[in-house]
Formats: structure tokens, C-alpha cells, sequence
């Protein structure tokens, strides 16, 4: 099976720039009229696409995108764990995701 994930961005080269710099990822492929980039060198490649704040979320909803920044708390900063160390963190286009470090087995050092 393959798994990708799709990201929303609001400034597609700003995206670019982070994504590239902060995971050491290459940009592949632009797609659609330059509207999706295409980010290799992960185990799952990541796709950016450009989608304007205020454009409606979905063809079938109500629901507006909003990029303004969501604060999310960190606690000490790298969090220990059994199976590795983790760090929450926010884009900056108010996305949230976890850094991981795996340790041993990764996630089977709890089971």
C-alpha cells in the first residue's frame, strides 16, 4: 500500500522552503499548474497544495480555511518515551506535527 500526505498551504514556495529546510526533504515534481509540490526523501512523500485562505475546505462544505497560527503548548520541549523521543511543533501555517526519533524497535519497544 502507499501512503501519501496531502498538506494545505497558503504560500506554496513558503511552504516549499520549510518543508525542504526543516525535514531534508527535495522537491520532486510541480503538478497542476505549479499548484502542488511533490516532497521526496521521507518514507511517505508529501504533497503541498496551494489552496488560498478563505477558500471553502472541501467541494461539499461551508467550512472556510483559516492558516492564522494555532498555539500549541510544547511542555519542556523533547519528550522521552520508551520507543524514542518526540517533539511537537507547528508549521508556519498553524499545522501541527511531532518530530520522532525512534529508539530499538520504535513503537514495538512497547508491546
Amino acid at each position: 500500500m502507499q501512503v501519501l500526505a496531502n498538506v494545505d498551504v497558503d504560500d506554496l514556495e513558503k511552504a516549499i522552503a520549510f518543508y525542504t529546510g526543516a525535514l531534508d526533504l527535495r522537491l520532486g515534481r510541480r503538478l497542476f499548474n505549479n499548484a502542488v509540490a511533490e516532497l521526496l526523501g521521507g518514507m511517505v512523500t508529501i504533497y503541498l497544495l496551494a489552496k488560498p485562505a478563505g477558500s471553502a475546505a472541501t467541494a461539499n462544505s461551508s467550512l472556510r480555511r483559516d492558516y492564522r497560527r494555532r498555539r500549541r503548548e510544547t511542555g519542556s520541549g523533547i519528550q522521552t518515551f520508551a520507543w524514542g523521543l518526540l517533539a511537537t511543533l507547528s508549521d508556519p501555517f498553524g499545522h501541527g506535527f511531532c518530530a520522532v526519533q525512534f529508539h530499538g524497535r520504535g513503537y514495538g519497544e512497547v508491546t
